[in-house]
């Protein structure tokens, strides 16, 4: 299945097949279900949750899409505009994976929050050699 990208500043009510539509402004991204189930995705975009990426190829999420609250338990990524299939997932393997975005998330604010009570002079500093970092 190919997924075409679809900007847009407010999400559609009835959205279409193969379209992956894109609110930047909200930070949000919704698509119907790979599996054909017609089930609405949304998926939230920013540093803690889904990185969205437009290629020439098509659109690209990262991480995957588990729908493990819809009955077709459908698992898959969008890849430059195509629907590549993953495994299906135990109860198990879902608490896990709940599990470590939420550590990825505090993991993440942690890092943001020790970063502002910085001194200014420090963040200067921080900033000036991680341009030499990479």
């Amino acid at each position: 299945m190919k997924i075409r990208l679809q900007r847009v500043q407010y999400m559609p009510k009835d959205l279409e097949e193969g379209v992956l539509y894109v609110s930047e402004e909200f930070g949000t991204a919704a698509h119907l279900c790979a599996c054909g189930c017609r089930s609405k995705i949304r998926t939230p975009l920013g540093p803690t949750e889904w990185a969205f990426e437009d290629t020439p190829l098509g659109p690209s999420l990262d991480p995957s899409i588990g729908n493990w609250q819809q009955a077709c338990r459908s698992h898959y990524w969008i890849r430059r505009g195509n629907v590549n299939w993953a495994g299906s997932w135990t109860p198990e393997q879902v608490e896990a994976g709940r599990k470590n975005e939420e550590a990825r998330r505090k993991a993440y604010y942690d890092d943001l929050n020790s970063r502002s009570s910085r001194s200014p002079l420090r963040r200067i500093w921080d900033w000036l050699s991680g341009l030499f970092r990479k």
